[in-house]
């Protein structure tokens, strides 16, 4: 039963027809939760007792640091599916993934800097955390640049899938950096093994962004996703009826 589920997920067409009604409540759901959850934590939550009203960036400086650093695993994780089991779904999830986690990263980055402003008085330091941040942002512009580099698209998946992996080896040093060096930026807020440092009042507007970003990650993944694989299907019959459907 778990096989005949992978194998039917690895399926172009299988996969196209099942999200299309996943779309509308992933918007919604991500409609809802970013605006509650942005106005309850700009508009609501307290002034930081050091930091004041700059810290409220992190509603959106946290969520989409969360999301470039997880974003990359799973565009790895999906070139890894696709080099090893050789599905088209897999590649068309790691191609898409790449634009989106550019963008993610760089608002992390540009939030980061509008924060170090007030915070450090420059808007740019060569920390260990915003250096690797910054490495991560070439990673995935490199499998963007490679992707559209190469000619063959099989030849250009399978090169992508390799940069990917290759690339997984910043994740756990941008994690970890703030604890490995001496760096500016403070350690991590949210822990999954550790107790919040942060409080309620603030801690649970920010989940509810982070729960929104997600939700709109998911639905923006699917969107890129599902066109993709009508480029690279168009030549088949079940593309070609959805196209004229959707017409």
């Amino acid at each position: 039963m778990a096989w005949q589920w992978f194998h039917r997920l690895g399926s172009p067409r299988w996969f196209y027809q099942k999200t299309g009604a996943w779309l509308p409540w992933l918007a919604f759901a991500s409609a809802v939760l970013l605006t509650v959850g942005s106005i309850w934590g700009l508009g609501f939550a307290p002034q930081d007792a050091k930091q004041g009203n700059s810290y409220r960036i992190i509603f959106v400086h946290v969520p989409a640091a969360f999301l470039a650093l997880a974003g990359y695993y799973l565009m790895a994780i999906s070139g890894a599916i696709g080099l090893v089991w050789k599905m088209k779904l897999a590649f068309a999830v790691m191609r898409a993934a790449a634009p989106i986690g550019a963008v993610l990263t760089f608002i992390a980055l540009f939030t980061g800097a509008v924060w170090g402003k007030p915070t450090w008085g420059a808007y740019w330091v060569w920390d260990a955390r915003i250096t690797s941040m910054l490495i991560l942002l070439f990673l995935y512009i490199g499998v963007m640049a490679l992707s559209q580099a190469v000619s063959r698209e099989q030849v250009a998946d399978r090169a992508c899938a390799l940069l990917a992996l290759v690339g997984t080896v910043n994740i756990p040093i941008i994690y970890k950096s703030v604890d490995w060096w001496f760096t500016l930026h403070q350690p991590a807020t949210l822990r999954l093994t550790e107790a919040s440092s942060i409080d309620p009042s603030m801690f649970y507007p920010l989940l509810t962004v982070i729960i929104g970003f997600y939700c709109m990650y998911a639905w923006t993944l699917l969107m890129h996703t599902r066109t993709l694989l009508l480029r690279r299907e168009i030549r088949t019959k079940w593309a070609q009826q959805e196209l004229t459907e959707g017409k």
